[in-house]
């Protein structure tokens, strides 16, 4: 018999290295990606009555929690903002990141049947999270951008568009990198110890408050506790997002400097702890 030479249309081969990503690869499997942020958008309000408008609910109540607490009860100062843009606008950017590390800390956890049925990058599935999420910031900032029209129309508050607005993606860019090495660490993780499923709830929790959100960086100048809040990668990416949308706020490039060596940091300890971890986390989840 004579001998059949075989082709393959794809070998899956070991990684050579904890830090070896196949970019190629990842472009090549796009279309599943897109499908998988398809899922995560439409599946998680698929069987509920307001849908999408949730994304709108959260953050005008929350606005309004912190109108009342941070505004009415302390009355702490907005830099000179319209209270509500000023909580509005931290909490938009907040919610993105949170809900980007969040749902990137359940990867391997809660998508375990299809990672023992089928191949494809891995790396996919935290990279369809944070883009689906982008479709959830584009709503709650559309809200923020409605508001503003508001107080410009009505309360003649000017919208001040500058050169500062080319700033935001570049903003979103390394929340959305902070969150997603952050949140595959985590991932990681949680395939041997769940208890770090549970801490993430605190953690976040505790970081909203360990960031300007419901007060400017200004607030701080005088108090000795300043250095935790300043040592937060994310606090100079909220202080510069409102300084992009209001030309107000404490914002220096070191700072942002710091913000996006930290993200370089995150993602490359990520990259290398979720390889290693690919390997055998069937075994353990």
């Amino acid at each position: 018999m004579d001998d059949i030479t075989q082709t393959w249309d794809l070998e899956i081969k070991p990684k050579s290295s904890l830090l070896n990503i196949n970019l190629k690869e990842l472009w090549h499997y796009r279309d599943l990606m897109w499908l998988f942020v398809r899922r995560d958008f439409v599946a998680q309000y698929k069987q509920t009555i307001l849908g999408p408008l949730w994304h709108v609910i959260q953050p005008v109540f929350t606005t309004l929690m912190f109108l009342l607490v941070f505004g009415k009860i302390a009355k702490i100062s907005t830099d000179g903002i319209e209270p509500i843009l000023f909580y509005m606008s931290g909490i938009t950017i907040w919610t993105y990141f949170s809900t980007c590390l969040t749902n990137t800390a359940n990867t391997f956890v809660a998508n375990a049947p299809i990672f023992g049925k089928v191949y494809f990058p891995r790396l996919i599935l935290p990279l369809s999270v944070v883009m689906s999420n982008i479709v959830k910031f584009g709503i709650q900032f559309l809200l923020l951008f409605v508001m503003m029209l508001y107080f410009a129309l009505f309360k003649h508050i000017p919208i001040v568009f500058s050169v500062n607005w080319l700033l935001i993606p570049v903003l979103i860019l390394l929340m959305a990198g902070i969150g997603l090495g952050c949140g595959i660490i985590i991932s990681s993780v949680t395939t041997k110890y769940r208890d770090f499923a549970v801490l993430l709830t605190f953690a976040v929790q505790l970081g909203m408050y360990v960031t300007p959100i419901g007060y400017p960086l200004s607030y701080l100048q005088s108090k000795p506790y300043k250095w935790v809040i300043t040592i937060n990668p994310l606090t100079s990416i909220v202080e510069a997002f409102r300084y992009s949308l209001f030309g107000k706020g404490t914002v220096d490039t070191g700072s942002i400097l710091y913000s996006v060596i930290f993200m370089i940091v995150v993602l490359i300890i990520g990259a290398i702890y979720f390889n290693k971890v690919e390997k055998t986390f069937m075994d353990t989840v």
